[in-house]
């Protein structure tokens, strides 16, 4: 349960939030005084904190300034003032997120404490997914822009789809930005991928190829297991379905499972052309760069074998800003 700290010195403002905050079954901690409120931020580590700038002992712009100084994980600290014009620049200058005015009204309250959840949600699914992207770094040579690229081609389509009479429906604002946080997770099972194999020089044998193609199944377990010990992380169950299926092919001649059509799952499908066409723009030990020309070319002949016919669509129309985000230096 969230933990949110009401740092107020006012008692009768203070028994109101409490009494707001805790009608809607929120964990509450109090103090009211600055030296307090410290010992309580360091004994109980909340995520959020309502901030009186007015606190005896040490006032609240020290506090949030011996927070950030002292924070491992960011705190969300909200300013309550009910003299905005003299206090908000001096709060925001020292590090506060957001503000409240006073006198608080319980829907303003809530309201706020939902967007700093938001924002906090936000910032653990970058630390989970930069954590996680950056074991695949340490093992693939060929990683690092390319997973930068990979999120911003499938943010560049699944916009495009979000449109779509057919796919409408199912790309919402949410499954965009899912899409755009996991994606950089698809070829994480590569970490499981023996340097033998993964960093080959040469063509496969049959028996390499197989290996090889384990990393499906390799990733979308390994992010299985993270989903199954934080499952408010929902970006997680995209995350493990792009890292399996992103290498089937719309006529069902992919691995592992060899779906077929819309069988394959529309994040896996999206981030299958953005994965192919970036591996044809750039040099890899086993093929030269390919110019943009002829990436979309092969991109558009792979329409309906490899790739989902409206997701090719949606590459053209956008081939301008997937050339823009191909040379990024």
């Amino acid at each position: 349960m969230m933990k949110v700290l009401v740092a107020e010195s006012n008692k009768k403002h203070r028994d109101l939030l409490v009494q707001y905050l805790q009608e809607e079954q929120i964990h509450v901690l109090t103090a009211a005084d600055g030296q307090k409120a410290l010992e309580v931020w360091s004994n109980e580590d909340p995520k959020i904190i309502i901030m009186d700038i007015n606190m005896p002992d040490i006032d609240g712009f020290s506090v949030i300034e011996e927070i950030r100084r002292r924070e491992l994980d960011h705190t969300y600290i909200i300013v309550a003032t009910d003299n905005e014009e003299v206090i908000l620049g001096r709060s925001f200058d020292v590090g506060a997120d957001d503000f409240i005015s006073m006198p608080i009204r319980k829907t303003e309250l809530i309201y706020r404490i939902k967007a700093s959840e938001k924002v906090i949600s936000n910032q653990e699914n970058q630390t989970v997914i930069y954590a996680l992207a950056q074991l695949t770094e340490t093992r693939d040579i060929e990683t690092g822009r390319h997973l930068e690229r990979i999120g911003m081609y499938t943010k560049v389509i699944a916009t495009e789809l979000k449109n779509h009479p057919i796919y409408g429906e199912q790309v919402t604002s949410q499954f965009i930005h899912h899409l755009t946080l996991s994606s950089v997770l698809h070829d994480i099972g590569k970490v499981g991928i023996e340097d033998a194999v993964l960093r080959k020089k040469g063509i496969y044998t049959e028996e390499e190829r197989k290996k090889m193609q384990t990393h499906t199944i390799i990733g979308a377990s390994t992010i299985d297991k993270v989903a199954d010990k934080y499952p408010f992380m929902g970006f997680l169950k995209m995350a493990s379905e792009i890292a399996r299926y992103h290498h089937e092919k719309w006529d069902g001649s992919g691995y592992p499972e060899g779906l077929k059509g819309k069988d394959i799952p529309l994040s896996a499908r999206i981030v299958a052309l953005a994965d192919v066409f970036d591996a044809l723009i750039s040099e890899r030990y086993y093929k030269p760069k390919y110019s943009f020309q002829e990436s979309k070319r092969i991109i558009l002949e792979s329409s309906g074998s490899h790739f989902d016919p409206i997701i090719v669509e949606a590459f053209l129309k956008h081939e301008a800003e997937f050339y823009a985000i191909a040379h990024l230096d």
